[in-house]
């Protein structure tokens, strides 16, 4: 039919529609080191979606790094942070949000999450958590003797919660930032080739 909307292409494709729904929102959790960024930038410019690193708006608004944060006011000041900017960014349409890795431990923050948007999991294992992570300063859990242990017990007790709140997983080990994209574009049962 000529000159009617197609609220689904619209939603899809990122053209406004007055007919349409609001846009999709999808959420990236995982642990540090997973590729949320990397893999978030990229997803977002496929389905024409806005991206946001939450620890990098956090940064935006109080003016400090995150290592900062945790010197002055501990994990759990930061986490209540965490937590109110992941509540208001949520309620955005049309946003690509990459999470800090310990993001899930907020039980209201999964709620959200699983509610507000479709939830990747990106999976990934130690080894590549420290591979990644080797050269960078600005990790604050990992600034102790023990790396390895610190990664290991973190996975323990936040892959579980991963898993719980996800709908889709994917594996990022050895795999290239695009083909991760091109999978998760088939989960999410979207096209998503760049425009």
């Amino acid at each position: 039919m000529r000159g009617r909307s197609d609220p689904a292409a619209a939603l899809l494709l990122g053209v406004p529609n007055a007919d349409a729904s609001p846009r999709m929102n999808v959420f990236l959790v995982g642990p540090m080191g997973s590729g949320k960024s990397a893999v978030g930038r990229q997803l977002a410019q496929r389905l024409a979606l806005e991206f946001i690193d939450s620890d990098d708006e956090i940064e935006a608004r109080t003016g400090v790094d995150i290592s900062y944060i945790f010197e002055r006011e501990g994990e759990a000041g930061f986490r209540q942070r965490e937590a109110e900017v992941i509540d208001e960014l949520t309620r955005r349409d049309g946003v690509l949000i990459s999470t800090g890795g310990g993001a899930v431990l907020d039980a209201g923050t999964r709620e959200r999450l699983r509610t507000r948007g479709r939830v990747v999991y990106l999976r990934t294992s130690v080894d590549q958590q420290l591979a990644r992570t080797r050269r960078s300063n600005d990790r604050p859990l990992l600034n102790n003797d023990d790396p390895r242990g610190t990664l290991e017990r973190l996975l323990e007790q936040r892959a579980p919660l991963y898993a719980e709140v996800a709908e889709i997983v994917v594996d990022t080990d050895g795999r290239k930032v695009k083909t991760v994209v091109d999978q998760i574009c088939r989960q999410l049962g979207v096209d998503g080739h760049a425009p």
